[in-house]
């Protein structure tokens, strides 16, 4: 099964996205890497490539960031990692854990992750 990341700035929401989307997907692998290594708002390397080895099989890992250096922090944990089946996903936080972690619970794939991830992006909140 494909294990996901979610990296943030605050330790407090990426523990609170992994919640919301292990509660919609029990069984799927999911690991928060947020804020500094002293609980401080920021991103630490440490963090993220823990919480990667943390969910890594050979399916590979998906990783969800916020914004910024944790995009940045993350590019850097993935090229130190070479060699290693792990692709950052653009898609909405929240929304795009929750679908990665169902689809991932379901056995999908890496790429169709991506996909279905990606198309968190056009899901209305509001009815016209």
């Amino acid at each position: 099964m494909v294990g996901i990341v979610v990296v943030s700035h605050s330790q407090k929401l990426a523990e609170g996205v992994v919640e919301l989307a292990g509660m919609m997907a029990t069984s799927a692998k999911l690991a928060a890497a947020g804020g500094m290594d002293d609980g401080g708002t920021g991103t630490s390397f440490m963090k993220i490539q823990q919480a990667i080895e943390d969910v890594y099989s050979e399916d590979g890992v998906a990783v969800l960031m916020d914004m910024g250096s944790a995009v940045m922090t993350t590019e850097l944990v993935i090229e130190s990692m070479e060699g290693r089946k792990i692709r950052m996903f653009d898609c909405p936080l929240v929304e795009g854990a929750v679908v990665a972690a169902l689809e991932a619970a379901m056995g999908a794939c890496l790429e169709e992750l991506e996909t279905k991830a990606g198309e968190a992006r056009h899901t209305k909140k509001l009815m016209e």
